[in-house]
Order: C-alpha cells, then sequence, then structure tokens
C-alpha cells in the first residue's frame, strides 16, 4: 500500500510539472521533492527486500518488474497494478478467472503506462523546433496510436529523447496487445473444447 500510495503521488507531482505551466518556485520545489521521496522509497524498500532475500542475482532475476520500477521512474505507477492484485487475494484466491485478470491487468497497465508515456513525450517534445506534438491531446494521441501499434503518423516525435521514450511505447505496446490477444484467445479455445465436452456423441 505504501508503495502504491508513493506511485501516485509520483504520478500527480510529476503531472503536475509537465501540464502546469510555469509552477511557481515553492510548488515545482514540493513536486520535486515528492519525485525523489517516491524514488527514495522504493529504493529503501528494493534494498531491504534484496537483503533480507540473501539472494543476490536471484533476486534481481526474479523480480524484474520491481528492478525496472527502480531504474525507470516513469513505470512506478505500475505499482498500482500490483496493488490491485494483491485486493484480489485479500480473500485468499483471486475473484477473477486467469484470463480475465491478464485482460483486466494489462488494462490497467496499458492506462498507466500511456499517461506516463503520454507526460514524458510531451515533456521532451512540446517546445522541439518542427514539433507537431503541441499540446498534450496530441502527446494522448500518439500514445493511443502507438500502443494499439497503429501508428498514424500525423503526430511524431523529433527529439533524441522522445524517440527514445516512443521505443519503449512501441515495445509495451507490442507485448500488452500479445498479453490480451493471447488471453482471449486461450479463453476461446477453452469455451469451445467445453462445448465439444457437452455435446451429445454423435451430434
Amino acid at each position: 500500500m505504501p508503495l502504491a500510495v508513493a506511485s501516485l503521488a509520483f504520478l500527480a507531482a510529476y503531472a503536475l510539472q509537465v501540464l502546469a505551466g510555469c509552477l511557481p518556485d515553492a510548488a515545482r520545489d514540493l513536486c520535486l521533492a515528492v519525485t525523489l521521496a517516491a524514488w527514495a522509497l522504493f529504493a529503501v524498500d528494493y534494498a531491504v527486500r534484496w537483503r533480507l532475500s540473501g539472494q543476490r542475482l536471484r533476486f534481481v532475476r526474479t523480480h524484474v518488474l520491481d528492478t525496472v520500477v527502480l531504474l525507470l521512474p516513469l513505470l512506478r505507477p505500475l505499482r498500482v497494478v500490483k496493488l490491485y492484485e494483491a485486493v484480489q487475494r485479500r480473500r485468499g484466491r483471486p475473484r477473477l478467472a486467469l484470463h480475465a485478470r491478464v485482460i483486466v491487468y494489462a488494462g490497467l497497465a496499458a492506462l498507466l503506462l500511456g499517461f506516463t508515456g503520454a507526460l514524458a513525450v510531451f515533456q521532451q517534445e512540446h517546445h522541439a523546433p518542427g514539433t507537431t506534438m503541441r499540446t498534450f491531446g496530441d502527446a494522448v494521441w500518439w500514445t493511443c496510436a502507438t500502443l494499439a501499434t497503429v501508428g498514424y503518423g500525423d503526430v511524431v516525435p523529433v527529439t533524441p529523447l522522445g524517440r527514445l521514450i516512443a521505443v519503449g511505447v512501441m515495445a509495451i505496446g507490442l507485448a500488452l496487445l500479445g498479453a490480451v490477444t493471447g488471453a482471449f484467445a486461450s479463453w476461446l479455445l477453452q469455451v469451445f473444447a467445453r462445448e465439444d465436452d457437452e455435446r451429445p456423441p454423435g451430434s
């Protein structure tokens, strides 16, 4: 719960920094303090769990999400997905079927990462020479098209860092689309197999 709250606080502070324009110095300092505090909390949590596990490199390999979230602050909102998983298991077992959980988790991840990706690319692009991403709405449209692997090409990043963010958004979009498509296809196969089992012999 504390890490999920820290993730939301980080996202809110970062969104204010990007979207609020010219913030007063006090507000800017507060947003910076919140983002640094969230990063410090994740670092302390990761270090303590790594130390207590006694696994060293194996801990890093088996906690990929935690490692990536620590290194890439913009992925911290993914912690909210883990909070949702914990809520689902509060009665000792998930309340949703596996396929539904995959689709819900992928949807939450796409929503959170889409928003943070739009913020990050907008921060880099909206003042760049020759940009086509002049408003946050343009950034959201670009993020939706990129996550859906459509790529209309009407809005594109022009800065090196913006294009690097775009590569990450493309990779995430492919992974999430593959997860949802695979889960849905598996669910359909199970439904058809169940119908075949329930069908009378010879029908």
